[in-house]
């Protein structure tokens, strides 16, 4: 028997299928998508079974056929659904076979892991005789007291561990037939905080949203659920998931963030119970390798997750839920860039199942498609219950400062106070990590960057350390300026670390911040957002991370500390994720019967992104900035691809570049827009100088046939590298 295996190799050059043969030990092992341990040269590596020849095919093999050493796997890891969406992601994303299937797969199932991974495991006594055979045992043989009291034990209990006990022991009753010994197989990961088992009962609109899906359930039709910050949408998911369980089938839901998968685990176990998979990249591996063997043994029903979790190895699928669909991080940022919803519509139509797309504020793109009835739209244009939507209000921070320069205006410290004094809580948020934005000498405007990027260093006083965001350089921060030797020194603007120290000074209450700094410890999101929940703190103060998803019923204020850190970003989707992010975050406030406020600092008040956030106005948003987008020639109207050069050598990757934009013009469609060359928006990172193309077009059936060429042109080119980003999430 021969056999066509992929393996993981750096060379692109290598980017082909293998044929090895197979001893007659180990043919009844061989299956498609099973990892295989082979010879490569003078190596030995793995890699993925992805042919299986007939002894009637011909093989022609450009190299001597060896033998495979050994099969791996017992379980399939790669079914044939998911080897097909790795074509998919090979060919869209235009990227090797092999890296499409390893983005796939978490690490411990990754064809090149040298750890070998295997479930924890419990071992447990249990009685192998009936009561009167060990009650005359114990009888005849009193002198042995550790014997008798292990039995006396198992007698009153079903079973217990076997480390509890003297090893001797447990051997000497081994021996007599009068145990047994059971092993089970134990999760690593624990689910937290369960919800008290709430009965929901819906609302006619939640009903009649909730029916249309479970109507179609055995259809591929994607659905856009349009529905405002605290209507209910979760209680719709789950009575949907409640359906295609009833019918034998399995579910799969989407959360953009870590910090919202506890919640909505905690949410899910209380109605479902335990015979849930988690899914995401706050696991450790062996955490990961025991969710996902859980999945592939059929040992659950339903898989929460963050993006990755698109690939769960689920047989199947009753309904797939992507909540808050318009999230960026549904889109990978490096290689392979895949978009999540992508793989979710072709998981949609392989199991006939309905694909359910949340949001309170939907990507302009998904809103476009149900307008136009390429999706179907299902609103929930009001909040459950007593729940109102929170009344906004917007400070010009231009007259605030006037006044004085402070990073709280008066009225979100009048107002924070005011809450404080009624007992309620409140979230603040401010998009920028770290104490300062940046530190330069006010004698001659030197600015500490960073030297591998071309980006200011964030002060982060908590180390006190400057560090780069982006390369993760760092360096002790400057006392004497380096190119006029003046003293001034000064940290400028101010990020979450700077904002916490001064509510401190201010107000006398607990304050827990939330951001990449405090959650990098395994559990920390989990931790924060349960003390926060317990009232342990009075104030939440974070990221984006805490602007979205996240339900607590004591927060009546919430506060935007600068708004117009995201309007300021030069990217065409900069006003659609300002506007998303405020909506979001103003709808953490009054989500019980506590009238919730937000105040918004803002110096750009009258931006129709914030205008239109206040007064809570999605459609009139979208319709703004459809009109514009039109005029721009960018997405819905047009898609996007995204070429980047990149280069160690400035002169080099100058010259490609223009060489790019040469080609493209060559060889795409007349129609198509292609722009460029220009230096990227981060010019330099990790002393590497990016430049690039940008494609737009309505339709080119050669695009990617040109994109394939133009990579491939350059996989040998050792100065000189090109990323490819179909639709990407910025520019």
């Amino acid at each position: 028997m021969k056999i066509g295996v992929l393996i993981e190799l750096e060379a692109e050059t290598l980017d082909k299928i293998f044929t090895y043969n197979v001893p007659k030990n180990l043919i009844d092992k061989i299956k498609l998508g099973v990892r295989v341990l082979v010879p490569f040269g003078r190596q030995t590596i793995e890699g993925f079974i992805v042919k299986i020849y007939k002894d009637t095919d011909t093989v022609i093999s450009e190299f001597e056929v060896k033998n495979i050493i050994s099969v791996i796997d017992d379980i399939q890891i790669l079914n044939e659904e998911l080897m097909n969406i790795g074509k998919y992601i090979s060919d869209t994303c235009i990227c090797k076979l092999i890296t499409a299937y390893q983005a796939m797969l978490p690490s411990a199932y990754k064809a090149k892991v040298k750890n070998e991974y295997k479930p924890k495991t419990i071992k447990y006594i249990l009685l192998n005789k009936d009561i009167d055979t060990i009650n005359k045992y114990i009888d005849n043989n009193k002198r042995a007291k550790k014997q008798i009291e292990l039995l006396s034990c198992l007698i009153n209990n079903n079973r217990l561990e076997k480390t509890l006990f003297d090893s001797s022991i447990v051997k000497t009753l081994l021996n007599k037939d009068l145990i047994k010994i059971e092993e089970q197989i134990i999760n690593r990961f624990k689910i937290h905080n369960i919800e008290n088992k709430k009965v929901i009962t819906l609302t006619e609109k939640q009903r009649y949203v909730a029916t249309e899906v479970i109507n179609n359930i055995n259809k591929s039709d994607t659905y856009l659920l349009y529905g405002v910050t605290g209507s209910g949408k979760t209680e719709v998911y789950i009575e949907i998931i409640k359906h295609a369980l009833s019918l034998n089938k399995e579910a799969l839901m989407l959360v953009p963030e870590i910090s919202l998968t506890p919640q909505m685990v905690s949410r899910f176990t209380s109605v479902f119970g335990e015979k849930i998979a988690v899914l995401h990249s706050g696991l450790s591996n062996v955490e990961k390798f025991d969710e996902y063997r859980k999945i592939i043994n059929n040992e659950v029903k339903i898989v929460i997750g963050a993006r990755s979790a698109v690939f769960a190895p689920l047989k199947n699928i009753g309904v797939i839920i992507i909540d808050e669909e318009h999230t960026s991080s549904y889109k990978q940022d490096n290689y392979p860039r895949y978009n999540a919803i992508d793989i979710a519509k072709l998981r949609s139509k392989f199991h006939s199942c309905p694909l359910i797309l949340g949001s309170a504020t939907p990507s302009l793109e998904s809103f476009a498609r149900a307008k136009k009835g390429v999706y179907k739209l299902l609103t929930l244009p009001s909040r459950v219950g007593k729940s109102v939507l929170p009344i906004v209000n917007i400070v010009d921070m231009r007259e605030e400062n006037k006044k004085k320069y402070s990073i709280f205006s008066n009225i979100l410290l009048d107002k924070i106070k005011e809450k404080l004094d009624k007992n309620e809580q409140i979230i603040l948020l401010l998009n920028r990590r770290g104490y300062s934005t940046f530190i330069t000498c006010q004698n001659c405007g030197f600015v500490h960057k960073c030297p591998n990027c071309d980006i200011s260093l964030t002060y982060h006083k908590t180390s006190n350390m400057m560090r780069c965001h982006y390369c993760g350089y760092s360096a002790n921060p400057l006392n004497i300026c380096p190119e006029c030797e003046s003293s001034e020194i000064k940290d400028l603007g101010y990020g979450t670390q700077r904002v916490e120290e001064e509510l401190k000074t201010i107000f006398n209450v607990p304050i827990i911040r939330m951001d990449v700094d405090t959650t990098s410890k395994k559990g920390s999101h989990e931790k924060i957002i349960e003390a926060f929940k317990n009232e342990k703190y009075k104030i939440l103060l974070g990221t984006q991370m805490i602007a979205k998803g996240l339900d607590f019923p004591k927060v009546s204020l919430v506060g935007v500390i600068n708004a117009d850190i995201s309007l300021n970003i030069p990217d065409f989707r900069s006003s659609e994720r300002t506007f998303q992010l405020l909506s979001q975050v103003a709808g953490r406030a009054g989500r019980s019967d506590i009238l919730g406020e937000v105040i918004i600092q803002t110096f750009n008040p009258d931006h129709y992104s914030i205008q239109y956030t206040k007064i809570h106005d999605y459609i009139s948003f979208y319709n703004k900035e459809m009109n514009i987008r039109k005029i721009l020639k960018y997405p819905p109207y047009y898609y996007i691809t995204l070429i980047r050069i990149l280069s160690k050598d400035y002169k080099e990757g100058s010259i490609e570049a223009t060489k790019v934009k040469n080609y493209l013009k060559n060889n795409l469609s007349k129609s198509d827009i292609i722009l460029g060359p220009t230096t990227s928006f981060m010019f330099k990172i990790n002393n590497i100088y990016r430049f690039q193309c940008i494609i737009k077009y309505k339709k080119d059936d050669n695009l990617f046939k040109v994109l394939k060429e133009l990579v491939n042109h350059y996989k040998t080119n050792r100065i000189v590298n090109i990323e490819i980003d179909n639709n990407p999430n910025k520019l």
